[in-house]
Parts: structure tokens; C-alpha cells; sequence
């Protein structure tokens, strides 16, 4: 029941929980994360850097060519002025349609032929600082439609976002700067102001020019140490966009890997189907040697099968133990020899040779064994 007219809500504390299963995103992206999110076009990279870079790259080459194009783009108007000039000579003082348009055509191509170098250089000079941001792998995908850009819930949660913070930040430095650097600018602007009433068209273009160039300049050098900073950010907010629950490294890593207990009873079994197999050829071994209680290893010598004496089965603890009672079984000699049984189980794999190394040890171990046997005198 409501007392006093005070309204109760339920919240949900889930709406603010941070996005994916598993809690909270403790955990440093894996390589493979950074990896889909790169081939997805998410990289930590600041738009700024490109704009700004670009602004201060453009001013410079526009102070270090000023002349040249106040020289050009007053020969440009000068000859329009000039084909005015001709069209008041056709009879009748009407201008022709194929003159007006041969006339435009004229002046655009001109225009267009002083201006393309420093499109062509804005082009090229953005590409480079987005490249030097996150290297160069062209993607499609962030140009794909996705649902989840028009979710209400979505987009409520980007207005009242730390990014949108930021841009909010961003703006209000730019708009400072702009207004500090040219307030600072005004004296100066007025002292040009009255000279250029004083000097030939062509210096007066040059000396504006400079002017707003120098303003220009100092602008975007404000605006990429801003640019650096927020790419600083940039970085730093999508490490921590990629990090990781424990639950989606586990997911990862099962996904990648293969499920741990999956991969464990695969591996168990391969171990007891080999462990079957050695113990199917321990019959066929010769002798056993053995720790006592650590270690088991069986050998097996034929001259016509190898060179040398093969480890046929080795074992440690609870395997020596069994590889012991199947040779009791089977009536196989066991051994005791600590310091070459520990050799062998450490040094030699099943189905390979022993070393030359351990030649006469051995050998002095089945020649004992066959003349127990009575094989050799």
C-alpha cells in the first residue's frame, strides 16, 4: 500500500549490470578476443587524430604555398573578368549559352587544378594517421546493419555513456580553444586589417592569408594535443571493453581448445588403451628391471628384430606394481637394479632402443638372466 502519495518503484538490478555472462569483466582479453573484435572493425582508435593531423598538415602546406595560389587564383578571376569583357562584343549584347558554359567549364577546371593537390594531400595524410592508429586491415562488417544499433535500451544506455561524456568534453575544449586563440588574435587581425588597404591586391591576399593560416596553425596544434589525449582514452576504454568474465574465457578456451573433461577422458582412455597394449607384449619380454618399488621397465632383446634391446614397458608406482605381477604371471625374471632402472624409465620410450650408454649394464643383466634360464653356459 502506498502512504502519503509516495510512489514505490521496483527496480531491477540487472538493467545495470555490466553486459555478458559471468559477472563482471575482470579478466585481460585473450588474443583470440582482440582478434574478432579487429576482424569485426572494432579497434582503439580516436577520429580525432585523423581530423586533427589532417587540419595542421593542411594549414602548413597552405602556408608554404600561399603565394603561388594567391598569384593562381587571381589569374583565374582575371581571366573571367576577361571573358566578360568578350561578351559584351557579341552582337546584340546577348551571351551565348555554349560561351557562358565554355566559360564555367574554364574556371573550374582551373580552380580544380590548384585545389586537387591538397585534396589529394588531406586524402592521403588521413589515411596515414588512421593506419599509424591500428595498422592496415580493410574491413566491411562495421557498415553491416545491426538490431542492436536501434534498441531503445541500446541507445539509452550510449546517451548516459562515459563516450558520449567524453565527445561532450571534446567539444567544449574545442570550442574554447577557438575562442581563446582568436580572441588573442584580434589585435593583431586589426593592425593587418589597415595595411591591407595600403598594398597591391596580390600582398594583401598573402598577408590575410598568413593571418588566417597562423590562426589556423595554432588551432589545430591545440586540437591534436586534444586528439592525443583522447586517443590515450580511446585506448584505455577499449581495453576494458575487451575484458573478459571468467565464464567467456572458459567458453573461449572450450570453444577453441575443446572442453577440458571432454579433452581429460580422451586422453584417459588413450593412456589406458596403451597401457593394454604394453601390457599384451610383456609376455614377450625377456627381463624386468626394477627400483624396487618406484620404477618397472621390460626389455626385450632379438638380434634379428633390432640391434639393441627394446623397452617393451615401463611404469611408475601402482603401473610397476602391475607390470611386476603380470611378469610373475608370465614368468618373466625380474631385476632389481635401482640406478639402471631409473635410467631407462626416465631416458628410453616404449618401443625404443636403449642407449649405447647403457650397452653393458644391460647386457651383464641378461646374460645373468639366461644363464638362469639355462639359455648360455
Amino acid at each position: 500500500m502506498i502512504d502519503s502519495g509516495e510512489l514505490l518503484i521496483q527496480l531491477n538490478l540487472q538493467f545495470f549490470a555490466q553486459e555478458g555472462p559471468g559477472g563482471e569483466k575482470t579478466e585481460e582479453p585473450t588474443a583470440k578476443k582482440l582478434q574478432d573484435a579487429r576482424e569485426e572493425g572494432q579497434v582503439a582508435k580516436s577520429k580525432e587524430v585523423a581530423s586533427s593531423f589532417t587540419l595542421l598538415a593542411m594549414f602548413i602546406l597552405l602556408k608554404i604555398w600561399t603565394g603561388s595560389m594567391a598569384s593562381r587564383f587571381i589569374s583565374v578571376f582575371s581571366v573571367v573578368y576577361n571573358k566578360f569583357s568578350d561578351f559584351t562584343k557579341v552582337p546584340g549584347g546577348r551571351i551565348e549559352a555554349n560561351l557562358y558554359i565554355s566559360m564555367l567549364t574554364e574556371m573550374f577546371l582551373r580552380i580544380l587544378t590548384i585545389a586537387l593537390p591538397f585534396v589529394i594531400s588531406a586524402f592521403i595524410i588521413a589515411f596515414v594517421a588512421d593506419v599509424a592508429q591500428v595498422g592496415f586491415k580493410p574491413t566491411s562488417k562495421p557498415l553491416k546493419p545491426k538490431l542492436s544499433k536501434i534498441n531503445p535500451i541500446n541507445g539509452f544506455k550510449r546517451i548516459f555513456s562515459v563516450q558520449t561524456l567524453v565527445e561532450l568534453i571534446k567539444s567544449i575544449l574545442k570550442l574554447a580553444v577557438i575562442f581563446f586563440i582568436i580572441f588573442g588574435e584580434l589585435e593583431r587581425g586589426r593592425q593587418i586589417l589597415f595595411m591591407l588597404y595600403d598594398v597591391p591586391l596580390t600582398q594583401a591576399v598573402i598577408l590575410a592569408g598568413d593571418y588566417l593560416i597562423g590562426i589556423g596553425i595554432k588551432i589545430a596544434a591545440v586540437f591534436l594535443v586534444i586528439a592525443f589525449a583522447d586517443f590515450l582514452f580511446q585506448k584505455w576504454k577499449f581495453h576494458n571493453d575487451m575484458k573478459m568474465t571468467k565464464q567467456e574465457v572458459k567458453e573461449e578456451y572450450k570453444s577453441t581448445e575443446g572442453d577440458p573433461q571432454i579433452k581429460g577422458k580422451i586422453r584417459q582412455r588413450m593412456m589406458q588403451a596403451s597401457q593394454r597394449r604394453m601390457m599384451q607384449n610383456l609376455p614377450k619380454a625377456d627381463v624386468v628391471i626394477t627400483n624396487p618399488t618406484h620404477f618397472a621397465v621390460a626389455l626385450k632383446y632379438d638380434k634379428e628384430e633390432a640391434e639393441a634391446p627394446v623397452v617393451v614397458a615401463k611404469g611408475a608406482d601402482y603401473l610397476a606394481a602391475k607390470i611386476k605381477e603380470a611378469a610373475r604371471e608370465h614368468d618373466v625374471s625380474i631385476v632389481e637394479n635401482k640406478p639402471l632402472a631409473r635410467a631407462l624409465y626416465h631416458n628410453v620410450e616404449i618401443g625404443e632402443q636403449i642407449p649405447p650408454e647403457l650397452y653393458e649394464t644391460v647386457a651383464q643383466v641378461l646374460a645373468g638372466v639366461y644363464r638362469a634360464k639355462g639359455l648360455v653356459s
